[in-house]
């Protein structure tokens, strides 16, 4: 039996490294290629489908002829398609073609992500400069989000030294993770790929969801359900709701997240934030408000708090509470003690 020496050891470990790093970067750039591909597939369709929907509901799709053409052909494709197709986003494609008109001015090099921040400026020319030079330069979501915010367009327009600007932008901004725009929340809900695969962080989590789900429709009260990690973008940033459901007696959504650590103030103002975007962009005409329940399932004890709309607290006692879960039942089916051996 030949016995290797330290230095072959040391050569062998040198040869194992250099053949993971190429390894490594053969994978990493296939999967850029993957997405690349994907995201821009996915521009185009959306740049389509935007188009099409501007052709059917021309200037005006709040008017009641195109929010019921967006309510149905939302309805239709989420069915057929997954999320991705609701309202909202149906709104931002055909944002996106009223911005972009011509095709010609979209760059397969830049993703959805860029493009939804790109739409927030307001100023034609800046938004000519930012697209431009994100596609030139290749800036991540974070870095133009950045430029963005940092008013780099003015800043170049301002400064009669504009090579020193765009130098200091070079170094300041962090270089782009791949794992960032592989695991992008827009291309997996195209995909129809679960978006958020690390929400829950254990076994009882999960259980706890599950459990919550089935009893809520099994309690006979008007709960039909409609989402699980329900996705939503506000100012660029993504959101997921543990489950929402609709109640057709109380003519509402019910929007419920679930924390198994100590609740906090940050937690109460995400529920609000939750309750708000629903009530403004979702709620269809003669909804009532939706209504959010946040849930803290702590080993020494069960925590629920209700959230109405801003200015709709009494709304709460004389109507909702009727049909909703009540705070004892909702701390007996979320009994830790029940579930902690899945968690083993």
């Amino acid at each position: 039996m030949s016995l290797i020496s330290n230095d072959e050891k040391k050569l062998s470990k040198i040869n194992s490294e250099d053949t993971y790093n190429e390894i490594r970067c053969f994978i990493i750039n296939a999967k850029q290629e993957i997405y690349k591909s994907v995201n821009s597939a996915m521009v185009e369709a959306y740049w389509n489908i935007g188009k099409k929907i501007y052709e059917v509901c021309g200037e005006n799709d709040r008017a009641a002829y195109g929010k019921q053409v967006l309510k149905d052909i939302s309805k239709a494709l989420t069915k057929e398609f997954g999320q991705g197709f609701s309202i909202q986003n149906l709104r931002k494609m055909r944002q996106f073609y009223t911005v972009y008109q011509k095709r010609s001015t979209v760059s397969s090099e830049l993703s959805w992500s860029h493009y939804q921040l790109l739409m927030r400026v307001e100023d034609e020319k800046a938004r000519q400069f930012y697209t431009n030079e994100c596609t030139k330069a290749s800036w991540s979501v974070r870095q133009l989000q950045r430029q963005i915010n940092t008013m780099y367009y003015n800043r170049i327009l301002a400064s009669k030294d504009k090579k020193s600007v765009a130098q200091e932008i070079e170094k300041n901004v962090p270089k782009p993770e791949y794992e960032s725009f592989i695991k992008d929340p827009y291309v997996l809900e195209f995909l129809d790929l679960p978006a958020n695969e690390h929400f829950y962080e254990s076994n009882l989590e999960q259980a706890l969801i599950d459990h919550l789900q089935k009893f809520l429709l099994e309690l006979g009260r008007g709960f039909s359900f409609v989402a699980r990690q329900k996705h939503f973008v506000v100012d660029g940033r993504h959101f997921y709701i543990d489950l929402v459901f609709y109640n057709y007696i109380l003519k509402c959504f019910v929007l419920i997240d679930l924390k198994t650590e100590d609740l906090t103030h940050q937690d109460i103002g995400q529920m609000q934030m939750y309750v708000n975007y629903y009530t403004r962009e979702l709620m269809n005409e003669g909804d009532n408000p939706p209504i959010g329940i946040l849930l803290c399932a702590d080993k020494s004890d069960t925590l629920v708090k209700y959230t109405l709309p801003e200015d709709n607290n009494q709304i709460f006692a004389s109507k909702y509470k009727t049909y909703l879960p009540s705070e004892e039942e909702l701390k007996r089916e979320l009994n830790l003690s029940d579930f902690e051996k899945l968690d083993d």
